[in-house]
């Protein structure tokens, strides 16, 4: 769904509401940009921890996959994650000491396959709403109203600013 050739656009996209589109079309640009900052990554450059409190790359990858994912449940859903669904994604959505011994040991198509899986799943949830729907209101942060709009902006929000943890250590891996 990611137009390589129309990724310097914020515009509509076909079979999506105008501002849908254009939210999607925001994602993707971020999206593209953080696949530029992983490529070529081994298992061992992913699973590379700066320090003892530092995430790895493939953990912020994971953690990119979870936000997304808990925002679709709670924004399509209306429904925090169960007890299977917290399972799988709970640990890439606190990282932390948890994520720093569990989450390693993939290579990059991994956590590839599960990004574009939970963005796939955002295509087609995406399909089913308008634009009224982004301007939806409810309880968000600290007992705040945020529209969805907001809440999905958060999403690839949250993942510029973990992508520029993702250049740091890039730029700190151990020379090979």
């Amino acid at each position: 769904m990611m137009d390589s050739d129309r990724i310097y656009l914020i515009a509509d996209m076909p079979g999506y509401a105008p501002q849908v589109g254009r939210l999607l079309s925001m994602m993707n640009y971020a999206r593209h940009t953080t696949l530029e900052a992983v490529q070529h990554l081994n298992r061992q450059q992913l699973d590379y921890l700066l320090d003892a409190r530092s995430n790895s790359i493939g953990a912020l990858l994971l953690h990119f996959a979870a936000v997304e994912y808990a925002y679709q449940v709670s924004t399509f859903e209306d429904r925090g994650l169960n007890e299977e669904e917290l399972a799988e994604w709970g640990t890439a959505l606190d990282l932390g000491d948890a994520g720093r011994e569990r989450i390693n040991g993939h290579d990059l198509d991994y956590y590839l396959g599960k990004l574009e899986a939970v963005r796939n799943r955002t295509y087609d949830l995406f399909r089913s709403v308008d634009d009224r729907w982004l301007y939806e209101q409810e309880e968000f942060w600290y007992g705040k109203q945020a529209n969805r709009y907001f809440m999905w902006f958060h999403v690839f929000e949250d993942e510029i600013n973990h992508r520029g943890q993702i250049r740091l250590i890039r730029s700190r891996l151990p020379k090979e």
